[in-house]
């Protein structure tokens, strides 16, 4: 059974991975994507980076920017959380960063501080999560 996943938050060409749910014993696998960079200041930020912070639809940026964001994602408003750490060693079942890659394409999408600044202040009285 194949299935389609949705589209990261934000992002209009950004698409997920076709997973065949019948290769992996009829369990759906999926992973994070672990984006290369912060969509901010395009810092690096690679699969063991403690500085990646995502948003539940993957939206990623560094720590930095966060603050800078306080705690409002510009695509969808959500919060922030870090980012796990895939394991570099095939521990178990293949879950592992050589079985589940990081993607490589950098999806670098400065924000406009001055329009955020607005929508953050908006959503300040709202704990993130209960955004």
């Amino acid at each position: 059974m194949k299935r389609r996943l949705g589209e990261a938050c934000g992002t209009n060409s950004a698409k997920r991975v076709i997973v065949d749910a019948a290769a992996k014993s009829d369990n759906l696998m999926m992973a994070l994507e672990l984006r290369p960079i912060c969509e901010h200041c395009a810092v690096e930020l690679p699969p063991s980076s403690p500085n990646a912070m995502i948003c539940s639809f993957e939206c990623t940026f560094c720590r930095a920017c966060v603050e800078r964001l306080q705690n409002v994602c510009p695509n969808c408003g959500g919060g922030f959380c870090d980012r796990p750490i895939r394991p570099s060693r095939n521990w178990t079942s293949d879950n592992d960063l050589s079985h589940h890659p990081a993607v490589t394409a950098r999806l670098h999408r400065p924000v406009d501080f001055g329009v955020h600044r607005e929508f953050a202040l908006a959503l300040a009285a709202i704990p993130a999560l209960q955004r």
